[in-house]
C-alpha cells in the first residue's frame, strides 16, 4: 500500500514533525507526498515529493480518505486499492469537510471512504489506515478523543481530535509534543 499526502497550503514546523512520524509509521517507500509547491527538500527525507496534485497524477486504485464519506475503510477495500490518499490539510474545529472541498470535488470519479467522522491528525489517520490494510476493522481499533497536553506549570493545551490508542495512550509525536510545549504562543 502506498500512502498519499496531498499538501494544502504552506508546510508549518508541526507539518513536518508530523509527516516525519508518518513516515516512520508506514515507511518512507510507501509515503509520497503531492502539491508541494515549496519545502521540496524537507520532505523528501520522508518519501516521494510530487509538485502535482494527486487529481492531475491519474494514479491507478486510488482511494481518497474523506471524513464526509458514508463508507468506512475496510480490508477488503485495501486489496482492491493501491494508494490511499489523505489531506494534509491544516484542521479545524470544528471541521468544515474541506478534504471534499479541496479534494474529491477535484477527483469526480475517485472513490471514497472515511475513518470515521470525527477528525484526526493526519499522522493517526495513515496509522488507523494502515491497520487497517493489515487485516483490521475499523470497529477494533481503540480510540482516545480529546487530549489534554500539560505545556508548562499551569498550562496545557487541548487537542480536540481523535488519536489511535496505542498501549494505552494516545499515539502523538513525542516530537510534536515538545514542539508544542516549547511554543510561546498557546
Amino acid at each position: 500500500m502506498k500512502y498519499v499526502i496531498e499538501h494544502f497550503g504552506k508546510a508549518f514546523k508541526w507539518h513536518l514533525i508530523e509527516y516525519e512520524h508518518i513516515s516512520k509509521l508506514v515507511g518512507k517507500e510507501n509515503l509520497i507526498f503531492t502539491n508541494v509547491k515549496g519545502k521540496k527538500d524537507s520532505l523528501s527525507a520522508f518519501g516521494e515529493v510530487k509538485k502535482e496534485s494527486i487529481a492531475e497524477l491519474c494514479f491507478p486504485d486510488v482511494c481518497v480518505l474523506d471524513p464526509a464519506s458514508d463508507k468506512i475503510l475496510t480490508p477488503e477495500d485495501c486489496r482492491r486499492f493501491k494508494y490511499l490518499v489523505f489531506g494534509g490539510i491544516l484542521g479545524d474545529y470544528p471541521p468544515r469537510e474541506r478534504t471534499k472541498e479541496l479534494l474529491t470535488s477535484r477527483m469526480p470519479n475517485v472513490e471514497t471512504r472515511s475513518l470515521g467522522k470525527k477528525q484526526m491528525p493526519t499522522d493517526n489517520a495513515v496509522y488507523a489506515a494502515k491497520l487497517i490494510a493489515e487485516g483490521k476493522r475499523f470497529e477494533d481499533i481503540a480510540f482516545i478523543d480529546t487530549i489534554e497536553i500539560d505545556v508548562r506549570k499551569g498550562l496545557s493545551v487541548e487537542l480536540p481530535f481523535r488519536y489511535v490508542e496505542s498501549n494505552g495512550k494516545p499515539l502523538i509525536s513525542e516530537k510534536l509534543v515538545e514542539f508544542l510545549k516549547k511554543r510561546k504562543t498557546i
